[in-house]
Order: C-alpha cells, then structure tokens, then sequence
C-alpha cells in the first residue's frame, strides 16, 4: 500500500509540472540586412547563428562564418559562356550543393575554391526548382518541372557524388500545366525517411513518399489552381502529422484566396484556413522551432507574417519583403531577397 501511494505521488507530480505551450505574440521583429550586390537570392542553407550559405541568380555562391559582417563570394560560369541561376541549396558532410533552372540544369558539389559538376541534363523543358538531402547523409533528392509527363526528380544515393534521374514509369502523372515553383528552396519537405512535394498550375496537390522516393502517393488539396502562377508554392511539416503550405498567386499578391492550408494526418487530406483574410501570396512558410506547431512564419516580396495559432490566424509584423526563410532556432532566423540576405531576431 505505502509503494501504491509513492507512485501516486510521484505520478502527481510529472503531471502537474509538465506545462502546456503558451505561444508568443508578436507584433514586431529587428531584421538587420546585408546587402549583396547584383543578385536575386531565393536559396540558402543555414548552419548555425554565424555560418550561411547562400545560391544566387548571376552564378554566385557566398558563406559568411561571422554572421553576416563579412562574405566569402565565389562565381560558377559553365564552359566560360553559362552563368547558372541557382535556386536550390544543399549541405551534405561539409560540401555544398548548388541547382541550377532552366536549359541545361547544373549540379554542383562545392567545397571552398573548388567546385565539380556531378549532374547535368540537356532538355528545353527542364527547370529544376528544390533540392534537399534526408538525415543519414546519402540520400538527397531535388525537383524540376515536367520534361515528360511525371516530375522530374533526381536522386543520390552516395552523399551526393552521383545523380540519376527517376524515370517516368516509377513516378506518379502529372497534369498538363501542373509543375513546381522555384520560388524559395521550401517545396520540398523532408524528415526522416518522407518526403513530400508540392506542385502548382493547373493542379495544386502534394506528392508523398514514405521511402526516400522509391514509391509515391498523390494527394488533392483545396488550394487556389487552375492557373500557371497559381498554387503551392512553400510546404512544411512540424512532426510527421502536422503541415502547412502557402502560395497563392505571383501574379496577384493581395490575393488571398485560398492560399493557405494545414494537415494533421500527414498530408492525406488539407483544409484551408484564414480564407480571404491575410497574408495574401507567400513564397516561403515555416514552422518555428520548439514551438509545438504552434508559431509559424510566412515571407513574400510583400512582407512578413506571423501566426501563434498553427496558421488559423495571421499578424504583419514587417512590410520588408524577402523569398525565403530558414531557422537557427526559436529565436533566430535568417532571411534572402533581392540584392540581400537578413538575420532576423524575435522578441
């Protein structure tokens, strides 16, 4: 009986000091800019509070390791006559990998001075827009447009040092006009071994693997279509249940519309949420660290906006504009545009 009565108390007290997550408010954030010359910025890899990498549209691949007060830049030229435009960025076991769009798509492993083509591909449709890596550091997979009638999709298997593309045959359909949106580096979203992959255009639905790739499932989602510029344009997931997308219309970006929805069972199934209300179009959302799935950011060239309610609700809390987002922690965030790259303190 006095062993009964010991786990009952010490079962009270678990209990009564595991508190529920209040989340923040807020109305404001101190972004301080650095400006980098010449070049449109929708890619970055963040490593920690001091070290960014980022991928530019004039060839250019910077690092800072001093939190941005100086920069470290380097230009790509292809055969001396191609300046890829990056849109994608990766790191994988100390190199980095940088995505070019359009015709001919270019892969490079990067490392200081020295960089090495390890993918190319020759098509009038290609345009590859997202690249990621998976946690054990040997898998990485990256997403372009339709050449054929499936997505273009490209993997590795060894770090990095090789690519292949996945044919048609082992990938789902695509509509005619449905493709994917280069737009911030966020429509891929991996953790653990799922990835999902979310398109626009025609068709606004999300593709699903739960296998590094191997096997897909498509899924429809209620999100403005129908249109090139429309649909989903950034995804995120806080655990393998809960997820967030934004887009909407490039074309129109007061538009709000049907241009953001949430899952909770993983991406089967979305649900809109604060339809015709703010923010309008968004290239980037993402779930803040350590929050529960509570806080969210979401980051377009019309400014920043934040919610503390998984995305039911939205404050503007900067009117700068930016394409992409990517976390240190809770606290600290770094963000890319036009000519520049920010880090981004929360109060």
């Amino acid at each position: 009986m006095k062993r009964f009565s010991i786990i009952i108390f010490s079962s009270l007290i678990f209990f009564s000091c595991k508190k529920e997550y209040k989340p923040r408010s807020i109305d404001s954030v101190t972004i301080k800019e650095f400006t980098i010359d010449s070049t449109s910025i929708r890619a970055i890899k963040v490593i920690n509070e001091n070290t960014v990498y980022y991928a530019g549209s004039n060839g250019k691949i910077g690092t800072t390791t001093n939190a941005g007060e100086t920069w470290d830049i380097e230009t790509i030229h292809f055969q001396d006559s191609i300046t890829p435009n990056f849109r994608s960025i990766a790191e994988n076991n100390g190199y980095i990998y940088a995505l070019s769009i359009a015709n001919p798509a270019l892969l490079y492993k990067i490392k200081g001075k020295q960089n090495e083509l390890v993918y190319k591909e020759i098509h009038e449709k290609v345009f590859y827009d997202s690249m990621h890596f998976f946690d054990n550091k040997k898998d990485g997979i990256a997403v372009g447009d339709p050449t054929e009638d499936c997505p273009s999709i490209i993997i590795t298997s060894d770090g990095g040092a090789n690519w292949e593309k996945i044919p048609c045959s082992q990938l789902p359909k695509l509509v005619e006009g449905e493709a994917f949106f280069a737009a911030s580096n966020t429509n891929i979203k991996i953790l653990g071994d799922t990835v999902w992959i979310a398109t626009g255009g025609t068709k606004a639905r999300v593709l699903k693997s739960t296998d590094k790739g191997k096997t897909w499932n498509t899924y429809n989602t209620p999100f403005i279509q129908g249109d090139g510029p429309q649909g989903i344009y950034s995804i995120d997931f806080y655990d393998q249940n809960t997820g967030i997308a934004i887009g909407g219309n490039y074309a129109k970006p007061e538009d709000n519309c049907k241009n953001k929805a949430v899952t909770t069972d993983g991406g089967i199934t979305w649900q809109i949420v604060a339809d015709n209300e703010n923010p309008g179009y968004k290239s980037c959302i993402q779930y803040i660290p350590n929050t529960f799935g509570k806080e969210v950011i979401a980051v377009g060239k019309t400014g920043i906006s934040f919610s503390n309610d998984g995305g039911n609700t939205w404050k503007e809390i900067s009117t700068k504009g930016f394409y992409t987002i990517q976390f240190v922690n809770e606290n600290i965030a770094w963000l890319a545009g036009n000519n520049k790259i920010a880090k981004m303190t929360l109060p």
